[in-house]
């Protein structure tokens, strides 16, 4: 017989972004924004760094669930199913354009192009 692993032991547990960013509080909160450029394109806007690098990102065709895979291979959740006017853009996206703005003047401080995987459940 063959011991195969458990669902609960293939993927690593879920957290939310909140838990993995520097300088999220009650009176400074998170902001995420997921946006489509003019040509298509798949833009991820983010106020507050990460404590680890994200390695890839994972979007649910069906369920329109975006996770955020870090380099140690934990799973994030975005939180909230994405919008289909933004998720119909997904499947044609390789990748995504990650861009960090200034907590302040909500200006872009550094973008960087991360891997995406799509799913069909």
């Amino acid at each position: 017989m063959i011991d195969t692993p458990s669902d609960s032991t293939d993927r690593p547990d879920v957290g939310t972004l909140v838990d993995f960013v520097i300088g999220a509080e009650t009176d400074n909160p998170l902001y995420v924004e997921v946006a489509i450029k003019d040509d298509g394109r798949v833009v991820l806007f983010h106020d507050k760094p990460f404590k680890k690098p994200i390695s890839w990102f994972e979007f649910d065709l069906n369920t329109n669930k975006f996770d955020f895979i870090m380099e140690n291979g934990e799973l994030r959740d975005f939180g909230l199913p994405l919008r289909q006017s933004v998720a119909k853009h997904m499947q044609n996206s390789h990748q995504i354009l990650t861009v960090l703005l200034d907590d302040e003047s909500g200006e872009g401080k550094e973008g960087h192009y991360i891997p995406l995987i799509i799913h069909s459940s």
